[in-house]
């Protein structure tokens, strides 16, 4: 098989190139390159791996292939804060580019996945989301992820664009840029600083190991069912306070955590249910806990 990739060299990006050039495929990789991408990578010279320096935003053309696995975009909460039209730019534009090219496709489309998050749902105080559990999202990321899958729900409809959508929990693991909770933790411990945590720290998330994660949108790209939301996660719900406790643990030092100012429009606890391809595409993550990857 042949796999587009966009944001290929970014975190969840370069682990699923990764997995789909050991298992064979041929990868092009489609990345703008930001402060959060690989410059370099162990596969650079691999036959099968072909790099793109681009912009999905502007791109003209798509190369042939058969799957499209759209990684790209903006992440980070707090910068989509201070800088939300970046946002919109890359997360919702940039989508919505590559349908308009993928649209203008009348012979063999390929399949678009598309990666999405659980914080399209907003929080949740106890229980868990489902694939058909109303939209809420309460910053400007999750609302331009959430925008982006409107997007492709209408043309999916219009257009008759086959897709797939991955709503994916909080990601952890090798090659993850320290802006994020346990690389910045690791960084804070190995240089004696003050962790800083937001409010009081009892805020939750839901982590998942990021290989387990590509594994299972591997699985994904490859259901029988079209068309469909599939949530991945481990149901590992732990508070910051804890995930600084466990990441402490592993470097072996006692943590200085800082309480600072509360992120504006802060979520209280994500949580999401995996059962639907945890039953239907027989995945299940290896690490169903917090384990140490250093």
């Amino acid at each position: 098989m042949k796999f587009l990739v966009t944001g290929g060299r970014g975190f969840i990006g370069s682990h699923f190139v990764e997995l789909c050039l050991s298992k064979g495929h041929k990868v092009i990789d489609i990345d703008k390159m930001t402060y959060a991408s690989n410059q370099e990578l162990p596969w650079d010279n691999n036959e099968n791996y072909t790099l793109v320096k681009e912009d999905i935003g502007n791109l003209t053309h798509l190369p042939l292939c058969d799957i499209i696995v759209n990684f790209a975009a903006e992440s980070h909460v707090d910068n989509s804060i201070n800088e939300p039209d970046v946002f919109a730019k890359t997360n919702i534009l940039g989508t919505q580019n590559l349908l308009n090219l993928l649209r203008g496709k009348v012979y063999e489309r390929p399949l678009f996945v598309h990666i999405s998050t659980d914080e399209v749902y907003g929080d949740i105080s106890e229980g868990d989301m489902l694939e058909t559990s109303i939209l809420n999202p309460s910053n400007p990321y999750s609302a331009s992820k959430a925008a982006a899958e409107m997007i492709l729900f209408s043309y999916g409809r219009t257009y008759g664009i086959d897709y797939q959508i991955c709503r994916s929990s909080n990601n952890y693991g090798p090659r993850q840029y320290p802006e994020k909770l346990i690389p910045k933790i690791i960084e804070c411990l190995n240089e004696d600083k003050p962790i800083p945590l937001h409010g009081d720290g009892s805020y939750v998330r839901d982590w998942t190991y990021v290989k387990d994660n590509v594994e299972g949108i591997y699985k994904v790209c490859f259901a029988q069912d079209k068309n469909q939301i599939w949530n991945i996660s481990a149901n590992n719900c732990l508070s910051n306070n804890e995930v600084v406790k466990q990441v402490s643990s592993w470097v072996g030092k006692d943590a200085n955590v800082k309480f600072v100012e509360n992120r504006l429009g802060q979520d209280m606890r994500y949580s999401i249910s995996s059962k639907k391809i945890r039953w239907e595409l027989d995945w299940k993550p290896e690490k169903e806990t917090l384990f140490n990857f250093l």
